[in-house]
């Protein structure tokens, strides 16, 4: 089909190209795929679908997923709401983060910092296996997750950068510079580096650095489980919940806490965040420094009783720490946090040596 007619089709009810989402697809991905199978220049797309007042790539779309841009696709592709609203990050809420803030860091997803379309952050990962293992090449939203870290299918690390210029992974700027009409060359994929246009696909594997091996392989089902077709468990949403107040508690810059020397200390590991260092929000870290964070809280909550009570008493956190802006701590980590620290009044062994 010649660009000519598919410029008059997306007038259509029914577009011509119609792709559904792929598995786990992204928002932007899907989009870009859309404007790519129509022969145009995903702004060119985008200005036609949508007008120029309605800006798409100088927002996190995939974390917004305005209604009027998700809406739209789902009707000129045929595709159900559920299955369009199922490629935004959205569908996080309620077990990742609760009333989502429209601009800020937001728990677990990794941050883009897009400025005037630049995202000047590395919070779009990929795993290179993956894409070039897939018939059509797509970004995953489980990519977008500052908790994914190592790819579950092929146990290698993921990477947020391209390793030839190592520019940030933004795919929908593959396009620019790209005469009209040219994007069915194989040059316009996603798995193309914007900047370079070296093959994403092709880039080294590293397998993941192991801390605790235990922790590790928690860490991965974890993310899994997040990714998973179904809902992960209560009891996988708490921990996710304990979990990220750990990795907050290890990034704290207060002179009193010291959580993360401490089990970087336990596991004989370097600090791979400067000491003069101004705290950064977790979902701003780099994926090498996530990686290792991780690992340490997935050890203590591997045993986390007697791991916050070591902590505690080696001076590493304070009891009150445990609990400060943690007002949605599931019931049992409460229980553990009390558990842990038998000098506190009311503790189970201090009533009982009463009795």
């Amino acid at each position: 089909m010649d660009t000519t007619k598919r410029f008059r089709g997306i007038t259509a009810p029914l577009w011509p190209i119609r792709y559904k989402p792929l598995p786990d697809e992204l928002l932007s991905s899907w989009l870009v795929r859309l404007a790519h199978g129509h022969g145009l220049k995903v702004q060119t797309f985008c200005n036609l679908i949508f007008g120029n007042r309605l800006q798409v790539w100088n927002r996190d779309i995939d974390r917004l997923a305005p209604s009027w841009l998700v809406d739209t696709l789902a009707l000129h592709t045929g595709t159900s709401l559920a299955a369009a609203y199922g490629t935004t990050l959205k569908v996080y809420d309620g077990i990742l983060f609760h009333n989502p803030r429209p601009s800020g860091h937001l728990n677990w997803i990794l941050s883009l910092k897009i400025y005037h379309r630049i995202r000047e952050g590395f919070g779009q990962q990929f795993c290179p296996l993956c894409l070039a293992g897939d018939a059509t090449p797509y970004f995953r939203k489980a990519w977008r997750l500052s908790l994914s870290t190592t790819c579950p299918w092929h146990r290698c690390m993921l990477r947020d950068r391209c390793h030839a210029c190592g520019a940030a992974a933004s795919f929908f700027r593959m396009d620019f510079g790209i005469e009209a009409g040219e994007s069915d060359d194989e040059t316009i994929t996603v798995s193309r580096c914007h900047e370079c246009t070296a093959n994403l696909a092709a880039a080294p594997t590293m397998a993941p650095a192991v801390a605790d091996a235990d922790a590790l392989e928690k860490l991965v089902e974890m993310a899994s489980a997040v990714a998973g077709r179904s809902p992960p468990s209560q009891r996988v949403i708490d921990e996710l919940a304990v979990l990220r107040h750990l990795c907050a508690l290890m990034l704290s810059t207060r002179h009193s806490i010291a959580l993360r020397q401490h089990l970087l200390a336990v596991h004989s590991l370097v600090d791979p965040i400067e000491p003069t260092a101004k705290r950064i929000p977790f979902e701003s870290l780099d994926l090498a420094t996530r990686h290792v964070l991780l690992q340490c809280g997935v050890w203590m909550l591997n045993d986390l009783g007697s791991r916050l009570g070591t902590a505690v008493r080696v001076g590493a956190l304070r009891y009150n720490h445990l609990l400060r802006d943690f007002d949605g701590a599931p019931d049992w980590y409460r229980t553990m946090v009390g558990m842990a620290i038998p000098h506190r009044k009311g503790h189970p062994s201090r009533r009982l040596a009463r009795a």
